[in-house]
């Protein structure tokens, strides 16, 4: 019996996690890299130093999105990966295009931090949260239906995981349509949405989604 390339290629779920925590640990540290020491020369005074640090908020608030961004969607995956029982090809490069999008997430820092008041900006952005979302849910139904999925996870916590992605894909549009009122309040919802998600508060209602 001849066995093609294909079906045998990518079927190691411990390389696709290693490669992952790789690509997050990387994306993590670059998003920090926006933020910059005050340039000495222009700095002469106990006041001109606040000022300049008062300056840096954007950076800050921009820093703290995307980190708690990388590490719920982190959680995320590696709670995928934990119910799979196998890979195949098509899985990972589902899985490849997930870690793409988890490294452009600096460049969209990036942008957000220079342009934090403009909607375009903050857009963009969101942009890049709803794909990841998307690419998160197509893994995880790609992979029950090619039958990757542990069996005691096709039922319970298939159901919970799919809930997760979209309660959570809905509040990040619902925070994105918030910067017609301006883009602060949109980054201040969603920084809620993240804490929630992060710190999974014994709230009946909040501890379901």
């Amino acid at each position: 019996m001849t066995i093609s390339y294909n079906q045998v290629a990518g079927r190691r779920l411990d390389r696709i996690a290693a490669l992952s925590d790789g690509v997050f640990a990387i994306a993590m540290t670059l998003i920090v890299f926006e933020i910059r020491v005050p340039e000495v020369a222009s700095i002469r005074s106990e006041q001109e130093l606040w000022n300049a640090l008062i300056a840096l908020s954007p950076r800050l608030i921009t820093y703290l999105l995307s980190f708690l961004t990388l590490g719920i969607f982190w959680n995320g995956q590696q709670t995928q990966l934990n119910h799979f029982s196998n890979a195949d090809r098509d899985l990972t490069w589902i899985q490849l295009g997930f870690l793409a999008l988890v490294a452009l997430m600096p460049f969209s820092t990036s942008l957000l931090a220079e342009f934090i008041t403009f909607r375009l900006a903050l857009l963009s952005y969101w942009a890049n949260i709803f794909f990841l979302g998307v690419v998160l849910y197509v893994a995880w139904a790609y992979a029950s239906r090619a039958g990757l999925v542990n069996e005691d996870a096709r039922v319970a916590a298939s159901a919970a995981i799919k809930r997760r992605i979209i309660v959570a894909q809905a509040l990040y549009a619902f925070g994105a349509l918030l910067c017609v009122i301006s883009t602060y309040w949109s980054i201040g919802f969603i920084v809620l949405v993240q804490l929630n998600f992060a710190l999974a508060p014994r709230i009946p209602f909040l501890s379901r989604v």
